[in-house]
């Protein structure tokens, strides 16, 4: 099974021997529990590597490789139970969580879950945006159904378009950059700013790069709703992602009921997966 090579440098030897050595394709995520195997999960299923045991030493090998050392520069997100590697996996971390700050320590498991580009997924999308019309388009599905890979592979498309695209790329998965280079094709068009949130980079973005089309990941606060009403009142075209499995769920949260009715957003592209099969559905909104 092939790894990023940030995450073999990353793993425990021992763990990485197992899974690289297991044959399975697509790899979304990477399980691991104490006491158990290290799990592996694709889109059609959930497999346990025989062999090595996940023990606690793995897990704290695990979480000073991956934040270098230096968890105090990841104390906010650790404190939400993740951090993020600098080729864009995001691991998610359960243990003990301390009284003061809400720190986590003694850990029982952790869900790295490895982004990956699916050069080409997008283009039926693409093309059908191109037919109708490029506006503001979300992209919508419950987590784990391709949301990100989505959005990566659109923005490359309409970046190869040559439309200007500015990523406001809040953890770093969408660009995957380290040392200034970018671990995923994003095309020749596209700018990316990292390390800070949505709304202060797309901001920034906005300010200093003209963007035609300004994207990023996953709508989850009051403070992006005011950076996306701020954004469409540049004129530029939004493409973000949203949690969701059906118009209904979304008027039910207030956050996303506030986002339908400010009527930014025109388009919305369901991702429906069954069978491990993936197939994209593009409505009015």
């Amino acid at each position: 099974m092939n790894l990023p090579k940030e995450l073999k440098s990353i793993l425990p030897p021992e763990l990485v021997d197992s899974v690289v050595s297991a044959k399975i394709e697509n790899p979304e995520e990477l399980r691991l529990r104490c006491g158990q195997a290290v799990a592996v999960v694709t889109a059609e299923k959930t497999v346990s590597l025989s062999g090595q045991i996940v023990r606690p030493h793995h897990l704290d090998h695990l979480l000073e490789r991956a934040s270098g050392a230096s968890m105090h520069v990841h104390g906010e997100a650790l404190r939400q139970g993740y951090l993020h590697t600098a080729s864009g996996c995001r691991i998610g971390f359960c243990g003990r969580l301390t009284e003061q700050g809400g720190a986590l320590r003694d850990l029982t498991s952790a869900n790295i879950r490895i982004p990956h580009a699916v050069i080409g997924c997008a283009k039926s999308v693409a093309d059908e945006m191109f037919r109708k019309g490029v506006v503001s388009t979300l992209l919508l599905a419950p987590p784990g159904c391709g949301k990100t890979t989505l959005l990566r592979d659109l923005i490359r498309l309409l970046s190869e378009s040559g439309l200007r695209v500015c990523v406001a790329d809040e953890r770093g998965e969408l660009a995957g950059i380290s040392n200034r280079q970018f671990g995923f094709d994003l095309g020749p068009n596209t700018d990316v700013m990292t390390g800070g949130s949505k709304a202060e980079t797309a901001m920034r973005l906005l300010r200093a790069m003209n963007p035609q089309i300004l994207a990023f990941d996953e709508i989850t606060a009051p403070e992006d709703l005011d950076m996306i009403r701020q954004a469409a009142g540049c004129g530029v075209t939004l493409l973000a992602t949203a949690h969701a499995d059906c118009l209904d769920f979304m008027r039910r949260r207030p956050l996303y009921g506030e986002l339908l009715e400010s009527r930014i957003f025109s388009r919305a592209v369901w991702i429906r997966v069954e069978d491990g099969k993936r197939t994209f559905e593009t409505d009015a909104l």
